[in-house]
């Protein structure tokens, strides 16, 4: 463990948020059919697989297998799958798609600008996440409010326009404290690459280490200016949200 993941704070709030979490999905289990849970295999992404495994909540877990991942990330998804006995679904870009954008770009014309870097992770990333979400009544993710400025106001729940369906965020609330106290306590498996000072972990090629000081996701995109690093699969869109759709739900800032 890094001194950085160490918790400077009391852990005593993990159960709360713990308990919190595992009735948000438990109720959405209840109301809805059909949900699937989207892991990139991150620490919170990790949390959430114990809890949906260990609950044995009806959600099917997926990953987005982009072509470029790390070593760590893949040899992870197989550790996790015999660890909990389970499967986890792979969605791949279309090697039409990859062969388009390389001989438009270049095999790494992702660093040359925004637009180009938005387009690899379209093919990469987005177009596979709508196989992923298509007839899907919710999907679940592991996003924090304080991981980034664009997450800054991240509801527990909420309507995902651009999908067309509800989206959990059950560790909305969560510190980054709290998941490493969930992870040691439960003795979750993680990705070693957070041993090395990665705290957000993508593409291989669009990630690197951070420094102490720096924002748990200065790592991603490191070349683009914060306000435009997203990927796109979580982009807020709640104006359109349908009446028959879950409540909003606030993040509950009294254990923060």
């Amino acid at each position: 463990m890094t001194e950085r993941r160490q918790p400077s704070v009391s852990t005593d709030t993990r159960p709360t948020r713990e308990a919190a979490a595992i009735e948000l999905l438990s109720q959405v289990c209840r109301e809805l059919d059909s949900i699937v849970f989207a892991t990139s295999l991150g620490a919170e992404d990790m949390v959430l697989t114990e809890i949906i495994q260990r609950e044995r909540l009806p959600i099917r877990i997926f990953t987005l297998d982009t072509g470029r991942l790390p070593t760590e990330t893949l040899e992870l998804i197989e550790e996790v799958e015999r660890h909990y006995g389970t499967r986890i679904e792979r969605y791949a870009p279309r090697p039409d798609a990859i062969a388009d954008y390389v001989g438009r770009y270049g095999v790494d014309g992702f660093y040359d600008s925004v637009p180009a870097r938005q387009a690899c992770c379209r093919v990469r990333k987005l177009e596979p996440l709508k196989r992923a979400l298509t007839g899907q009544a919710a999907w679940v993710t592991g996003l924090r409010a304080e991981q980034s400025v664009t997450r800054a106001q991240l509801p527990a729940r909420e309507w995902d326009a651009a999908n067309g369906l509800e989206k959990i965020n059950p560790l909305a609330d969560w510190s980054e404290h709290e998941v490493w106290a969930f992870i040691r306590h439960y003795q979750v498996p993680y990705n070693p690459l957070h041993d090395q000072g990665y705290p957000s972990i993508g593409c291989a090629p669009c990630t690197r280490a951070i420094t102490i000081g720096e924002d748990v996701r200065a790592g991603r995109w490191w070349w683009e200016n914060p306000e435009t690093k997203e990927c796109g699969l979580h982009r807020r869109e709640l104006e359109t949200r349908p009446a028959s759709a879950g409540p909003v739900i606030e993040r509950d800032r009294s254990a923060a």
